[in-house]
């Protein structure tokens, strides 16, 4: 695997994470339940971390825009899913915005740093 692959590999796995912790925030309660506040601390720290690494080789700007991309998508569609949140044509064409966004920073040279 390069070392591009990896990295893109991590910041995908850092964004899934933030999906993982910004529903946790909803579970903890405002971290009144323990096991829900520890998970979630513990994917925070997960998440930043594979961020971190990520950034050494993929442009920061690239990067933390995926990497904000995968978790307000992902928290999205798991909010609508397990929350019930809204699913209005707008909310959902809004996401798919967000995804055509992450897949055109790809696109456009997200790869290694110089």
């Amino acid at each position: 695997m390069t070392p591009t692959t990896r990295a893109w590999v991590l910041l995908v796995l850092a964004g899934l994470l933030e999906v993982g912790w910004a529903i946790g925030l909803k579970a903890s309660q405002g971290f009144t339940r323990p096991v829900p506040s520890v998970l979630t601390v513990a994917g925070m720290i997960a998440s930043f971390s594979l961020l971190a690494e990520a950034l050494r080789t993929i442009p920061v700007g690239t990067g933390y825009a995926v990497w904000t991309g995968i978790g307000a998508v992902g928290t999205a569609i798991l909010g609508i899913v397990l929350f019930g949140e809204a699913r209005s044509a707008a909310r959902l064409v809004s996401i798919a915005l967000i995804v055509a966004g992450i897949v055109g920073l790809k696109l456009a040279g997200g790869g290694a740093s110089e």
